[in-house]
C-alpha cells in the first residue's frame, strides 16, 4: 500500500473515453492516443492492501493484483509488469476485453467504488511494451517433444506459449487465414486494435511457437494422423457454435449470425474488401441478443452509420444496486452501459436495448428479405409473453447473438480423436484436462482447453485454462511440470 488512505481520500476515476462523436467517425480504440498513466497511479494507489484479496478469487487467471496495483502506485512499471505477467500471458487483452470480475469481488465494492484493476492492468501492459520489459523468452534448451495446438483463440495460444517456453516443439493449427481466432474476427477494432494481437504473435515466433494458418484440421488435416506426428495434441477450438432462434421467418434474406457479421467486418479493416459484404448502412438494424456479442454488433453497426439500432434483451432490465440473491463477491447482474451503448445514447438520445422482449416471427417482402420483427414483452418469471403487448420494429438487417452451444458438430474432429461430448455439448475431459470419452479412458495425449471443454465463457477463462492444460501436458510428457496450473476442469465461471 502506497497510501494507507488512499480509498478513503481518492474517488474512483476511470479512464475517459474519446468523444462520442469522435470515435464514431473512426474504429480506433475508444481511449486511442490518451495519456493515461497519471490517472492509473493515482487509481492503483486506491488499492486498500485488504489482507485478503479477494480479487484473487475473482480472477480465473489469480492475478497478483495488489501487487501490481502497489508498483504501479510507485510508477515502478517494470516491476509491476513483472508481477503482472507471472499470472497472464496477454494482459494488453484481458486488459481491453475482459469484463472484470475482479472489481466486483474487490473489498472496497462491498460499500464503495472499486479500484480501477482492468484500467490500471492496461495501462501496465502497455507500458511494458513501450519500454521494452515483454521481450521473447525462448527457451534455454529443448525436450526434444513436440505439440500440435489446434485453434489459435487465447486458450491456444496461452498453451502454445507455455509449452513453448519450457522447451517443447509446439505447432499452432489455425482453420482461418490468420491466427487470432475470435481474437482477430470476432472482436471488433474499436475494442481490441490487432496490433496487440499482432504483436503478442511476433512475439511468440520469436520464442519458437509455429503457427500453420488455413488448416482446417479435421477435414484438411486428419487429426488421429497429427496425433501420431506429435507426441501430445491439445484442443483448443473454442465454441463456435452459434445459437439459433427457431421462430417463423428465419430463413429470409438480411438475418444473420452475429459473428457472421463481425467477421466480415473485421475482415474489411484488415484490407480483404473495400466494403463489408453484410453492412449496416442506411438500415434499420434489430439486435437480437443483450450480452456482450449484441454489444459489438451494435458498436459495429453504428460506425457503417446504420439508420436506426435497436438491441433485444429477453432479460427484465436490472436496477443499479446488488441484488440480495447476488451477495458480493459474487459478480451480480446490475444495470451496466458499455461504451458502444454510451455512443447510441450519444447519437439517438436513448438506450438501444429493448429489455424482457421475445422475438415472436420476421415478416419478408416479395423479395424474400426481412423488413419487419414482431416482438412481445415477457412476464419476469417463466418468459412467456404477455397478451397485448405485441409490437413491431422496422427490421432490414437482423443481428443473432444469442451466444454459443459448443464447438462445431462437423469438423470431423471429434470423430478423428475419440472426442466425446457431454451434457452441455462440449468435450468431455478429466480433471488433468485430458480428453476422457464416456466409459473410455481417453485418447492418450490429447488434452482439451478453453471454451471447447468449458463452454462459452470469459477471455479470462480461456487463458487461464491454456496455462493449466500446458501444465498438464508438460507433466504427461516430462513427469512433472514447473508451469503454473491454477484451475481444473470442474471449476465454473462466476455468474456474469
Amino acid at each position: 500500500m502506497v497510501d494507507p488512505h488512499g480509498f478513503l481520500t481518492t474517488p474512483r476515476r476511470s479512464h475517459p473515453a474519446r468523444p462520442v462523436e469522435q470515435r464514431l467517425g473512426d474504429w480506433n480504440e475508444v481511449y486511442a492516443g490518451q495519456d493515461l498513466l497519471p490517472i492509473v497511479t493515482e487509481q492503483a494507489g486506491r488499492c486498500m492492501d485488504c489482507g485478503i484479496p479477494f480479487c484473487h478469487s475473482g480472477c480465473p487467471l489469480g492475478n497478483l493484483i495488489p501487487e501490481w496495483n502497489a508498483y504501479a502506485a510507485r510508477e515502478d512499471w517494470r516491476a509491476a509488469a513483472e508481477r503482472l505477467h507471472a499470472t497472464n500471458n496477454f494482459p494488453e487483452f484481458t486488459g481491453r476485453l475482459c469484463p472484470a470480475p475482479c472489481e466486483d469481488s474487490c473489498v472496497l465494492a462491498i460499500n464503495s467504488d472499486p479500484v480501477t484493476i482492468k484500467n490500471v492492468e492496461a495501462a501496465i501492459a502497455d507500458r511494458a511494451w513501450d519500454e521494452g520489459y515483454a521481450p521473447p523468452q525462448p527457451p534455454g534448451r529443448l525436450s526434444g517433444k513436440t505439440v500440435a495446438v489446434v485453434g489459435s483463440g487465447p486458450a491456444g495460444l496461452a498453451a502454445a506459449q507455455q509449452l513453448t517456453r519450457v522447451g517443447h516443439t509446439v505447432v499452432v493449427y489455425e482453420r482461418a487465414d490468420r491466427i487470432g481466432g475470435l481474437l482477430r474476427y470476432g472482436i471488433p477494432e474499436f475494442k481490441m486494435e490487432k496490433r496487440h494481437l499482432d504483436r503478442r504473435i511476433e512475439q511468440m515466433q520469436a520464442e519458437g511457437t509455429k503457427f500453420r494458418t488455413g488448416v482446417a484440421v479435421g477435414t484438411d488435416l486428419d487429426a488421429a494422423d497429427l496425433r501420431r506426428r506429435h507426441d501430445a495434441v491439445v484442443v483448443a477450438v473454442g465454441a463456435t457454435a452459434g445459437r439459433e432462434l427457431p421462430v417463423p421467418g428465419r430463413e429470409l434474406r438480411g438475418i444473420h449470425q452475429a459473428m457472421e457479421y463481425l467477421t466480415l467486418a473485421n475482415r474489411v479493416r484488415e484490407g480483404d474488401y473495400d466494403a463489408p459484404p453484410i453492412t449496416a448502412e442506411n438500415r434499420h438494424v434489430v439486435i437480437v441478443g443483450g450480452g456482450d456479442t449484441g454489444s459489438d454488433c451494435l458498436g459495429t453497426a453504428l460506425r457503417q452509420h446504420a439508420a436506426s439500432v435497436t438491441q433485444l434483451d429477453i432479460n427484465p432490465e436490472p436496477g443499479d444496486e446488488r441484488p440480495e440473491q447476488e451477495p458480493w463477491p459474487t459478480v451480480p447482474r446490475v444495470y451496466r452501459i458499455s461504451h458502444a451503448h454510451e455512443e447510441a445514447r450519444g447519437r439517438a438520445g436513448a438506450d438501444p436495448r429493448v429489455f424482457s422482449a421475445a422475438t415472436l416471427r420476421f415478416e419478408g417482402d416479395e423479395q424474400g428479405a426481412v423488413r419487419s420483427l414482431h416482438l412481445a414483452e415477457v412476464e419476469p418469471e417463466g418468459r412467456r409473453p404477455l397478451p397485448g403487448s405485441e409490437r413491431v420494429l422496422p427490421a432490414e438487417l437482423v443481428l443473432i447473438a444469442l451466444g454459443f452451444s459448443g464447438p462445431e458438430r462437423d469438423s470431423g474432429l471429434a470423430d478423428q480423436l475419440a472426442l466425446r461430448l457431454d451434457a452441455r455439448g462440449t468435450f468431455t475431459r478429466d480433471p488433468d484436462f485430458a480428453a476422457a470419452p464416456t466409459g473410455t479412458r481417453g485418447p492418450d495425449g490429447v488434452f482439451v482447453a478453453g471454451d471447447a471443454g468449458r463452454g462459452q465463457s470469459l477471455i479470462v477463462w480461456a487463458i487461464a485454462e491454456g496455462r493449466a492444460a500446458a501444465a498438464a501436458v508438460d507433466r504427461y510428457l516430462t513427469g512433472s511440470t514447473v508451469l503454473p496450473a491454477p484451475i481444473t476442469p470442474t471449476d465454473r465461471p462466476l455468474k456474469v
